[in-house]
């Protein structure tokens, strides 16, 4: 990316910086709560300019869940394409999976969750579709520690599993306290891991 990175792996372009307001706003108020100008007024510009940009604000909700999901799907790859086992694949896709929900995309990330529903239909399945590349890499990583016998559970399951423990995290996991990212990545790995049938 041409841009340096701004918070929410959305660049430091105007527009960039619009969708990270928006973002944080979105998860700081609800869509519903937050007004453009709101989101104006958090970038320092007038309510009008944002139209330059964007022409609702669905748009605006839509395009910040559209960059965290290209953003963490390629944090998602780069890391799978480093490991050499299928252990240390998903390995590392829990670990960047934690570090985009705790760490440096978490606001564009809760958004995504908890305002999936004021999307339109259309603009749902076109997230969905680009979601589904990143569940794949999870789901292939899953279905080889399965084949492997390394793993029980159905990988479909499991997933969903998966998705429960790392989404919860932002709920209780403290960047400051005494457990670093890797720590809970690698209790995480262990129930999976571990499992017993």
């Amino acid at each position: 990316m041409a841009e340096s990175l701004a918070i929410n792996g959305i660049d430091d372009s105007p527009r960039g910086r619009l969708l990270s307001a928006a973002a944080h706003l979105f998860r700081d108020k609800g869509f519903d709560r937050t007004t453009v100008r709101d989101i104006a007024a958090s970038v320092g510009i007038q309510s009008g300019s944002i139209f330059h940009h964007f022409k609702s604000k669905e748009d605006i909700l839509y395009a910040v869940m559209e960059e965290v999901i290209h953003f963490n799907t390629a944090r998602l790859e780069q890391a799978v394409a480093a490991e050499s086992t299928a252990e240390g694949r998903l390995r590392a896709l829990i670990r960047a999976e934690l570090q985009s929900i705790v760490g440096d995309t978490a606001e564009a990330m809760t958004v995504m969750v908890t305002e999936w529903r004021c999307l339109s239909e259309d603009k749902q399945r076109k997230a969905l579709a680009l979601r589904s590349i990143y569940e794949q890499l999870w789901l292939d990583a899953l279905n080889e520690l399965h084949a492997q016998g390394a793993m029980k559970t159905d990988p479909f399951i499991m997933r969903r599993l998966l998705t429960g423990m790392t989404g919860w995290a932002p709920n209780w996991f403290d960047r400051d306290g005494p457990m670093t990212l890797d720590d809970l990545a690698e209790i995480i790995l262990a129930r999976v891991i571990g499992e017993q049938p």
